[in-house]
């Protein structure tokens, strides 16, 4: 298990995702029209203003408050409502169908396509980030229910540094770019 992902650039942050499962899903989550670095700074602005990173609590929140969370500046994502609900959505699930232990979603798949489906019913997690976070468990948490789901193009799972992260948006960038010529 590494010690950070460097998704980033803030140690504290980094840690917090490669320590606390819930914070990786949540990063995750967010990770849609905002930088990759903005979206998993997210978890960890999460944790500072609630005091805790815990579904089963972030389920129980109150909707406005948890919005007012994302909401504080600076803000956790530029869509704070849809954001904080889907947050709260993926908790919910969390603690339906995991006890409330996010890494339950890939410690107990059967395989991958079991993993794959798992992931699938997550709230906001279509197709893409089913293969990135696949990727990231697969190579940087060595699950192996994962492999079958890393893809043959640079994914986050390939980001193991701070230069790692700028050559992976880097080709994410040149690869949107060479979409709109055609």
């Amino acid at each position: 298990m590494p010690d950070r992902l460097h998704f980033t650039g803030n140690d504290e942050a980094d840690a917090l995702l490669a320590q606390e499962p819930l914070a990786l899903l949540i990063g995750f989550a967010l990770d849609q029209q905002v930088t990759v670095p903005t979206a998993f700074a997210g978890p960890l602005k999460l944790k500072q203003r609630l005091g805790t990173l815990d579904a089963k609590t972030i389920v129980e929140i109150d909707p406005a408050r948890l919005e007012e969370a994302f909401r504080e500046k600076p803000a956790i994502h530029r869509f704070p409502g849809s954001m904080s609900t889907r947050v709260q959505d993926l908790c919910a699930v969390i603690v339906q169908d995991y006890g409330g232990e996010a890494e339950r979603v890939w410690t107990e798949a059967a395989d991958g396509a079991d993993l794959k489906r798992r992931l699938a019913a997550l709230p906001g997690f279509g197709q893409m980030k089913v293969t990135a976070l696949g990727a990231v468990l697969a190579k940087r948490f060595g699950v192996e229910a994962a492999q079958e789901l890393v893809p043959s193009h640079p994914t986050l799972g390939d980001v193991d540094s701070a230069e790692a992260l700028e050559q992976y948006q880097a080709q994410k960038r040149a690869y949107k770019a060479s979409l709109k010529t055609q």
